[in-house]
């Protein structure tokens, strides 16, 4: 496939998934339709149904845009000689989520606690988002046990364990971000640093 074809693919599919994030910013997830995301992509039907058939087919494509740089900021955090800690890995995840909920067209955040409603009743739902929770807490299993390696976290304790904790942290950091509106990566990681010193 010529690479000039693949470039335009993949702006395509670009258009849809951010028209898709901006009606259900817009509109919220049980609101918008094929027919919004069709209308607010200026593409006809059959492009945005070449792409995706359904509604599900593109929340899994806005989780995986969202979730797609968790792996590369993981990367990073292990590359690193530094001691690593369990606090700095959390620390880096929430100044990350904030990053991408930021980027438009639209709070990525917003749409995904309306898929996580969702995913209690839509299975196909729930199957895109746990296989995108369990790679991120897969990933902070991968930290528990370079903490352990490093010397900064408890070499008794189950990486497992530690990495479900560690993922709860970020739901509620965005729950309060959205629903409450006083919360930053500043003074929620303070309130971890002074909880773990406890």
């Amino acid at each position: 496939m010529p690479k000039v074809t693949e470039e335009h693919r993949l702006a395509r599919r670009e258009q849809i998934v951010a028209a898709a994030r901006a009606c259900m910013n817009a509109e919220g997830f049980h609101k918008t339709t094929m027919a919004d995301v069709i209308r607010e992509s200026g593409l006809s039907a059959g492009a945005v149904y070449g792409y995706f058939k359904s509604k599900e087919e593109i929340v899994a494509a806005i989780a995986e845009d969202a979730l797609g740089t968790v792996d590369e900021l993981f990367e990073g955090l292990l590359a690193s000689e530094q001691p690593l800690t369990p606090l700095a890995a959390l620390e880096a995840t929430i100044e990350h989520v904030v990053r991408v909920a930021q980027s438009p067209p639209g709070d990525v955040t917003r749409v995904a606690v309306q898929a996580w409603a969702e995913a209690l009743r839509n299975d196909s739902i729930r199957e895109v988002a746990k296989g995108k929770y369990c790679q991120l807490r897969n990933h902070f299993v991968v930290i528990a046990r370079r903490a352990q390696s490093d010397g900064t976290l408890d070499p008794d304790v189950d990486p497992e364990h530690v990495a479900q904790v560690m993922f709860s942290m970020i739901p509620g950091f965005v729950l309060q971000r959205l629903l409450i509106g006083d919360i930053t990566p500043a003074t929620y990681t303070a309130g971890l640093r002074a909880l773990l010193r406890s």
